[in-house]
């Protein structure tokens, strides 16, 4: 798909209005600061762009606002008696280093132990906490998706976890392939159910539109509750630090 992006100014905001060959305009703001970035079909001028920006203005200050008010955590330094969430709970994490095979395990008094090798350095360490967070969700993941199938009547043809910094999940209407986000896991597991129908409901609607919303009012009526309890998590540190 040829895309074509620039940015323009709207009452002070810049906004980064990327033109692709689609129908209709996609307005969205995103993690940390409050990007503004709007996805526009090739035949609408910026003007036109500027007026559907202006018409949204009050809605992109509320959602610009909520990210500037959302809980941040300092980077991690992956080092003992830090603080780890694991399924929106708080660990201590304890290091263990010694040779043989690096892991993590959950101990006892809620700590979260990593085993790693002898002068394994930050960067190391945090692959190896991922690697289990990955773990994590992929033990998870197959029974919600079996659960909601039968449910809306959707078949996923494949699922994964990656890291993403403006996103808790996509989906590939066409190739029917869905990806939740790595940092998930740190999350309470309702949040993860509700990414995983978010995204299986675009399978059938493939834009936040009424219909849209009328899916998930009548397959998962506390959706919204769900999205707000997402929002006030907090935000990881390389989803808010400068980009």
């Amino acid at each position: 798909m040829s895309t074509e992006r620039h940015f323009i100014e709207v009452s002070g905001i810049p906004v980064e209005v990327v033109r692709k060959p689609i129908k209709n305009l996609h307005l969205g703001v995103y993690p940390p600061a409050g990007r503004v970035r709007v996805a526009a079909p090739k035949r609408m001028d910026d003007e036109a762009v500027r007026l559907a920006v202006v018409s949204r203005l009050g809605w992109i200050r509320r959602q610009q606002q909520r990210f500037h008010e959302q809980a941040r955590q300092s980077r991690r330094e992956m080092v003992t008696g830090e603080t780890h969430y694991v399924w929106g709970r708080a660990h201590r994490l304890e290091v263990l280093e010694r040779w043989g095979r690096q892991g993590v395990a959950r101990a006892a008094g809620r700590r979260l132990r990593v085993t790693i090798h002898p002068g394994a350095d930050r960067a190391r360490r945090e692959r190896v906490l991922n690697e289990w967070y990955r773990c994590e969700l992929k033990a998870r993941i197959p029974p919600l998706i079996k659960k909601w199938e039968p449910k809306l009547g959707v078949k996923v043809a494949f699922w994964g976890v990656k890291r993403m910094r403006t996103r808790w999940g996509t989906c590939n209407p066409d190739t029917r392939r869905v990806w939740v986000n790595l940092e998930l896991a740190k999350k309470p597991p309702e949040c993860l159910e509700y990414i995983l129908v978010h995204e299986m409901v675009h399978l059938i609607e493939r834009r936040h539109n009424a219909r849209f919303r009328q899916l998930m009012d009548r397959h998962l009526p506390q959706w919204q509750m769900r999205r707000e309890l997402l929002q006030r998590e907090p935000l990881a540190f390389e989803n808010w630090g400068c980009q």
